[in-house]
């Protein structure tokens, strides 16, 4: 069966959310070097989210995983989101949000190694193989917009968005997502903080404030508390799945707002993205003895 219609809400909203980044880091890094980007990210969203941790008394909670929400922080937006904005001082927006089209392949070799979720149907497979094609269209067609540094950065970025999701569901599984965000985004931000007073610019365009802002409070304290919900609700996997979404925005965004050019790789490679994405988002029969289950406190464990 496939997701219910509270997963299908989650993941529609997690499409809008992630489909605006790319214009705005796009419209950032002209003013920003990408260090000062995540800082700017990442801070504001831990001092709004860290007083709701404080007054829900969960700082114990956040001590007592405190390891691991660093190891999230950094492995799922720290490292990727300095990596991915460098990208984009070099590629168009447009690009970069299909190169993250590789996400949920990265995410099915993941759970091989790992079986941190059941066994995945051949439907799936074939959606993800969809995908995989349509992403080696674009960049075989649209490498001349890019290069192969850039791209490999970005493929760096796939892994760590793989990474950060099978945490969630492994390690973290058990602590809010409020504790997990705040936590993260707090030490992320302040191991930025060295780098940034040397890169700060002399001048800040109230664009690029804007565009900060909608990055820190929208796409970053409101996206992972909604792509928390998200995983308890379809998997970790399946997740995984929304760059396939969140793409057709970007693409639409970075083509209308910023004039990016609509190329060959785009017409060719998107449609199989988005075809790719319907079919990797559909289930086979469960086998409960290994997959994920959502107790009556809304917390994502694993069967033992």
């Amino acid at each position: 069966m496939g997701m219910s219609r509270r997963g299908w809400l989650l993941f529609s909203a997690m499409a809008v959310i992630w489909g605006i980044p790319y214009l705005l880091i796009r419209v950032a890094v002209r003013h920003l070097d990408p260090g000062v980007l995540v800082l700017g990210r990442t801070l504001p969203a831990a001092a709004l989210l860290m007083p709701l941790v404080f007054w829900k008394r969960q700082v114990p909670i956040l001590l007592r995983n405190f390891a691991w929400i660093a190891i999230f922080g950094v492995v799922e937006f720290g490292v990727p989101w300095y990596l991915m904005a460098t990208a984009e001082k070099r590629l168009t927006s447009s690009l970069t949000s299909l190169l993250i089209c590789a996400v949920p392949l990265f995410s099915v070799l993941a759970q091989r190694f790992s079986n941190t979720e059941g066994r995945i149907s051949a439907r799936r497979y074939a959606g993800l193989g969809l995908g995989a094609l349509g992403v080696a269209l674009l960049v075989g067609l649209d490498l001349k917009g890019g290069s192969l540094t850039w791209i490999g950065l970005m493929m760096v970025v796939c892994v760590g968005y793989t990474l950060g999701p099978i945490i969630l569901a492994t390690k973290l599984s058990h602590v809010p997502g409020i504790v997990v965000v705040a936590g993260a985004s707090l030490v992320v931000g302040l191991c930025w903080i060295p780098w940034s007073t040397y890169h700060w610019p002399s001048h800040i365009s109230s664009e690029t404030l804007g565009c900060v802002a909608a990055l820190s409070v929208v796409c970053t304290a409101g996206a992972f508390l909604t792509f928390f919900e998200l995983i308890k609700e379809v998997g970790a996997t399946r997740a995984t799945v929304v760059p396939y979404v969140n793409t057709a925005i970007a693409v639409v965004l970075g083509v209308v707002g910023l004039h990016e050019p609509l190329t060959v790789g785009i017409i060719v490679g998107f449609p199989l993205v988005l075809i790719g994405s319907i079919f990797a988002t559909s289930s086979a029969r469960r086998d409960n003895s290994s997959d994920f289950v959502i107790r009556s406190d809304s917390n994502l464990v694993i069967n033992e």
